[in-house]
């Protein structure tokens, strides 16, 4: 990881996490000079917490858990008492308090696990990954999402001869549509299969994908999404690179979801073969008792894959994917029209 990256990151989520904290007082000072009750309330809770760690001083245990808990019966009366009044002049106790961007780290960039070891936070490994890996690539969610997905730019009528299917390119859209929701809901299920989108350019696949990829990141997961030919290219150079190659790796390895777009566009060796079939596989196994899924996208068919990258990588997709077809006309032109 670049510490320099790190640095700098670590510098504005300390300004961030300042700024809320001053703007919450601000707005604390504002309600309580208007309220002064409150202002005595929290003078009172304070002094309250000065008690509580003198308590320490008490040599009887018995006297001690006496006042300890008389402490806490005249604090939560005082809470009560806080709450009450706020309701009164239509103030959420939430209003007062810092808000962060991150709910999960409060802007620290850092949380701990189940085993108390602090690690770095998915909102900040994501911010590395925007801007170590993603770039411009996952930077159109804000238009390309499921809320202005449209299914009318679908032909609604069937063409068996065309599109060899009985059913209309808007039905097929439909029926994907709901598969992905259910790879959302039950993204965290480890029998929940990956996905795999295959059909000519301009039909979607990647506004999916970036549909998908917004909603998971709005529930903190992290997404990495690289072309096939910019992964399998980056992981070659950064395995002369020893300072790189175990960061790549191991982030295209360990993100919650790693999205791989235009397999098949790269120009294939026997080295690029075994680390595509390395990142593919190891994703499968969940090490470390890890969820993380994949998402392939291709121009190819699926006897294609069986031939271009023979069964080890196909019977792989083949096993673990839900794989989804994509048909009908190009829906950018219909959109420049």
């Amino acid at each position: 990881m670049d510490n320099f990256l790190l640095k700098k990151l670590l510098t504005e989520y300390d300004s961030k996490r300042i700024q809320a904290i001053t703007e919450a007082d601000i707005r604390k000072q504002e309600v309580y000079s208007s309220i002064p009750e409150l202002q005595k309330i929290e003078d009172k809770l304070h002094s309250l917490s000065i008690n509580t760690l003198k308590s320490v001083l008490i040599s009887s245990k018995e006297e001690k858990e006496n006042y300890l808990n008389n402490l806490k019966v005249q604090s939560n009366n005082l809470i009560i008492d806080k709450c009450n009044i706020l309701k009164e002049h239509g103030i959420k106790s939430k209003d007062l308090e810092p808000s962060f961007d991150c709910p999960i780290c409060n802007d620290t960039g850092y949380v701990k696990d189940s085993s108390g070891q602090t690690k770095l936070c998915n909102c900040l490994k994501q911010k590395i990954f925007d801007i170590q890996y993603n770039k411009s690539n996952i930077g159109n969610l804000d238009k390309e999402n499921f809320d202005t997905f449209d299914f009318n730019v679908y032909s609604d009528k069937p063409n068996i001869e065309m599109y060899n299917s009985n059913i209309s390119p808007r039905e097929n859209m439909h029926k994907i549509y709901d598969a992905c929701q259910n790879f959302i809901k039950n993204f965290d299920n480890p029998d929940e299969k990956n996905l795999m989108f295959l059909g000519p350019t301009g039909l979607g696949k990647t506004f999916l994908s970036n549909c998908i990829a917004k909603k998971l990141l709005e529930s903190g997961k992290t997404v990495l999404y690289q072309t096939a030919p910019v992964m399998l290219d980056n992981i070659i150079s950064a395995r002369f690179d020893k300072d790189q190659s175990s960061s790549f790796v191991d982030n295209l390895l360990n993100v919650d979801l790693l999205i791989i777009d235009d397999l098949g566009t790269e120009t294939m060796n026997s080295m690029k073969f075994t680390e595509l079939f390395t990142i593919i596989n190891t994703r499968l196994l969940n090490q470390n008792n890890k969820i993380t899924k994949t998402i392939i996208s291709t121009n190819l068919d699926l006897k294609s894959i069986f031939k271009i990258y023979n069964e080890r990588i196909g019977s792989r997709i083949a096993g673990h994917y839900n794989i989804y077809r994509f048909f009908g006309d190009d829906i950018r032109l219909k959109s420049k029209k």
